[in-house]
């Protein structure tokens, strides 16, 4: 259990929040104040409580909400709410950790975020800084059709042990982890630095294939093997030797490159595992550190009892449309679902509905172009999850929420109401629902603008379903520097933000990167095919996407084709649109997406690794 929290929300599950940790905020923040830390000692500190500081020069702070495994019940979808709409500027974002984020906050309003959030049982403890992240887990977990068993338990019990753990903010730099119970790894366990994947071993005994030391930004890793069937009932036991060695050994001075997989390439992996073992077997020493539930008979997701009655479409479309917006940026549309080519009722059944393992009920994905949701929708899906679903929802890793539980004969009347509320878009795990970092709109370190990219591309495509269509399977993800929050790296296509001096200006580009992935193998990362001045972006997916319709072997899919096509085959088809000259420029292209003004290069010292 967290310490400090015992309320019980919703489907029975206990809090995280601690609110004697919002009392040491309020006091360390007073220390710092007064002179008696230093800005690195407080930079470090409000880091692991979840507060980053913005690129802009005024008082703007960034908060990441915890989320473990994604899940979020009615009470804390209000809770974000008034975060949004009190603090931030109406509005939330969706992470590809299943976090949720606000922007433009100012420093002495953290402490009433906290004490709202806390109400709600959620905390930031350990959302940014060295630390041990959101612990992420599928979003379909427990009622996927073809899963081995639901991962939710396992990855809630490890989240919950480590959740102030000693060294869970005594690390070197972040540590990520990533349960998955489907044979496909919707998580991205291979690019974490301890992935879970479920398995059953001929005894019939619950386990994890397990890797470690994954990773991307400036050295694209795939974890290596360090257990091909772990008995689920060690899972903590071997976290926690994993994070020893870290601590012990890792690197605390060279920011940029002390991750782990920096760790185990300087030590050699059979090194580095010998001092795991040496870890583990101290652990085990002391009496090991058992689940707190039997590994193999763990709580069941059963079906949900009674619903509440479902809100009118008339009065969700009005709540949804009186949501106000403010602050600068890229802003959410307000109000119902514009009509798009091919989104009907139909395609959205085939692109975000999915049938669960449980008969006659459904996943239903409300997808939010960039990871944003208005505090009005949020407060809308509290609604609409109790009325359809089971009172809860997940975060995505591809940054939408979904719904479960819901009865296969509801399905209408939900798409008509998330419709209302702005929320019916189709196309979801699609082309078209592009993922993106938040970028230079907010993001020290960003290059470029990634979130107007996203938009543009997100919108060209749901014009374009016959692109859509053809490229089942293939994903676009876009990163505004080489960190790669936005997962380019392994995206079928991906997108880094970057910049080109034409003349005596500068100008907004982007790295097309083909090819990356996640699969049984692990991770694959996406090869550089091109660097692309952002305005042309989307003549080069077009291009790419005729190249695969006319090239693809048959039955082949898209990601499958990218990931072997000869890069010398596919640079002739872009090479027009790279090239760029004083003479070729015109004044659209020194103007980043989603901006006004010409594009600066202002990237700012980040905290990433502060």
């Amino acid at each position: 259990m967290p310490s400090g929290e015992t309320t019980t929300l919703g489907r029975a599950r206990l809090g995280f929040a601690d609110v004697a940790e919002i009392d040491e905020f309020v006091a360390t923040l007073e220390r710092y104040e007064r002179g008696e830390l230093t800005p690195d000692q407080w930079r470090a500190f409000r880091l692991v409580r979840g507060t980053y500081s913005q690129r802009q020069a005024e008082d703007a702070q960034m908060m990441r909400v915890k989320i473990p495994q994604g899940v979020l019940d009615g009470a804390q979808l209000e809770a974000l709410a008034d975060v949004a709409d009190a603090y931030s500027r109406g509005f939330g974002h969706v992470t590809t950790r299943q976090n949720v984020q606000f922007h433009f906050l100012k420093l002495h309003d953290v402490e009433k975020v906290m004490h709202r959030l806390a109400e709600a049982g959620l905390t930031t403890r350990e959302a940014c800084g060295s630390a041990v992240r959101n612990v992420t887990a599928c979003p379909d977990a427990g009622v996927a059709a073809d899963e081995v068993f639901d991962v939710t338990p396992y990855a809630e019990a490890l989240t919950r042990y480590f959740l102030r753990h000693p060294l869970a903010a005594a690390l070197p730099r972040k540590f990520k982890i990533a349960f998955e119970g489907c044979p496909a790894d919707h998580a991205l366990t291979a690019i974490n630095d301890l992935g879970w994947r479920a398995s059953i071993d001929p005894a019939g005994r619950r386990g994890f294939r397990v890797t470690v030391g994954g990773g991307t930004s400036i050295l694209p890793r795939s974890g290596e093997l360090l257990y091909d069937f772990l008995p689920a009932g060690e899972i903590l036991e071997v976290t926690e030797a994993v994070l020893q060695v870290f601590h012990d050994r890792g690197d605390f001075k060279h920011k940029q490159r002390n991750r782990l997989k920096f760790l185990m390439r300087d030590m050699g992996f059979a090194a580095w595992r010998a001092a795991f073992e040496t870890a583990r077997a101290a652990l085990r020493a002391r009496g090991g550190i058992a689940l707190p539930f039997d590994p193999d008979r763990p709580p069941l997701e059963a079906a949900p009892g009674g619903r509440a009655p479902a809100p009118t479409t008339r009065s969700v479309a009005a709540r949804a449309s009186a949501a106000r917006l403010s602050g600068p940026g890229l802003r959410p549309a307000v109000g119902p679902t514009l009509p798009v080519a091919g989104g009907s009722y139909e395609r959205w059944l085939r692109t975000n509905v999915r049938a669960q393992k449980q008969a006659g009920f459904a996943i239903a994905t409300a997808t939010l172009p960039l990871g944003d949701v208005t505090g009005a929708q949020l407060r809308v899906l509290a609604d609409l999850a109790q009325a359809y679903g089971d009172g809860l929802v997940r975060t995505t890793l591809e940054q939408d929420l979904a719904l479960r539980w819901v009865r296969v004969a509801d399905l209408p009347a939900l798409h008509e109401r998330l419709v209302a509320a702005g929320l019916g878009l189709p196309d979801a795990r699609t082309l078209a629902d592009v993922t993106s970092c938040p970028g230079a709109e907010t993001c020290r370190i960003a290059v470029t603008q990634s979130r107007g990219l996203g938009r543009l591309l997100g919108e060209w495509l749901r014009e374009r379903p016959d692109l859509v269509d053809v490229a089942a399977g293939l994903d676009v993800k876009i990163s505004g520097c080489p960190n790669g929050c936005g997962q380019h790296h392994v995206a079928g296509l991906g997108f880094q933000g970057s910049v080109r001096r034409v003349g005596d200006s500068v100008l907004p580009q982007y790295f097309v990167m083909l090819g990356g992935g996640v699969g049984d193998a692990g991770a694959r990362f996406a090869r550089l095919a091109a660097k692309i001045p952002a305005r042309r972006v989307p003549q080069a997916v077009e291009r790419l996407l005729a190249f695969y319709a006319a090239e693809r072997e048959t039955g082949e899919p898209a990601d499958a084709f990218f990931a072997r096509v000869d890069l010398a085959r596919v640079k002739p088809l872009l090479a027009d649109l790279e090239s760029l000259d004083a003479g070729q420029a015109v004044p659209e292209d020194f103007v980043d997406l989603g901006e006004q003004a010409a594009f600066q290069l202002t990237a700012l010292e980040g905290e990433c690794s502060a």
